[in-house]
């Protein structure tokens, strides 16, 4: 039983070892967003809470950045 436990350790290590690392993928870029805008003239609808919809538009789209959240002295 010991020796099958340590074959398949062994093999499990080899495994980790020989396989090809995958590239790191490449963030999203503001760009990479197909929001669809409004024409000029098209009226614009206000919506308080939850509707259905027959056309929806893009106002305002906010900056879509990622950035780290820093904390100083969050423990106690």
């Amino acid at each position: 039983m010991w020796v099958q436990i340590a074959i398949l350790v062994a093999s499990y290590l080899i495994n980790q070892a020989t396989q090809p690392k995958p590239p790191k993928p490449k963030p999203a870029a503001f760009q990479d967003f197909d929001f669809p805008r409004c024409d000029e003239g098209t009226e614009k609808e206000w919506v308080f809470g939850q509707v259905w919809a027959k056309g929806w538009m893009v106002l305002a789209v906010r900056n879509q950045r990622s950035q780290a959240i820093k904390v100083k002295g969050s423990k106690k």
